[in-house]
């Protein structure tokens, strides 16, 4: 399995994951696992609304004809 070294962290950093850690009885380095994981899984629900967020800022706001428009560039 790959190893990660990570370098030059910052001693209170440190201390917040170890103290992190001991509260979730993990290891420091089950604890930055747990961390990595969590943040890095797709959050489909999050995506998802985000998504929706998104198309709804977009109505209202094209108002031509897509239709004719697209049209016209095939007969171009």
């Amino acid at each position: 399995m790959p190893q990660l070294t990570i370098r030059n962290i910052d001693d209170a950093l440190y201390a917040r994951l170890k103290d992190r850690a001991r509260s979730n009885h993990r290891s420091l380095e089950a604890e930055v696992r747990a961390i990595l994981d969590q943040q890095l899984r797709l959050d489909r629900a999050g995506v998802v609304r985000r998504a929706n967020e998104f198309r709804r800022g977009l109505v209202g706001r094209y108002r031509g004809n897509a239709t004719a428009e697209i049209r016209a560039d095939r007969n171009r």
